[in-house]
């Protein structure tokens, strides 16, 4: 069901420290990181390497926004959820497309839930899959 939760952080390097060295224990490590505006996100991941769990610079620091990603197995399922959205007025933050800046397939639609929060649901195939 989940495919990915990103967290807003104060610190994004404090806060990487804190998940690699407290759990890695568990296998997370660093997986991937970028840079956005003047800060960066960071991708951490378990044993198999995948980012699941990412850390981004807070836009606001009294008001954090989460964001959950919910795995749709084609694009179609893609397409139809933000039909659905968009029928019951939901604000689209980012309409259906492939953000090719994550991985080449990955094709995504982003919400704003009720609290405010950032709601996605994502394919990841191969490009035009």
């Amino acid at each position: 069901m989940l495919d990915h939760v990103g967290v807003q952080v104060a610190d994004v390097e404090a806060s990487t420290s804190f998940y690699v060295s407290t759990f890695g224990p568990l296998g997370i490590t660093e997986a991937v990181r970028f840079p956005v505006g003047d800060s960066f996100v960071v991708g951490l991941a378990g044993a198999d390497g995948t980012p699941q769990f990412w850390l981004s610079p807070a836009r606001r620091p009294d008001d954090r926004e989460l964001h959950v990603a919910f795995r749709a197995p084609d694009r179609a399922a893609v397409d139809a959820v933000h039909a659905a959205a968009v029928a019951a007025g939901v604000e689209v933050l980012h309409a259906p497309r492939e953000f090719p800046e994550y991985h080449p397939g990955y094709y995504a639609v982003f919400l704003r839930d009720p609290d405010g929060h950032n709601v996605e649901a994502v394919h990841h195939g191969t490009p035009a899959d």
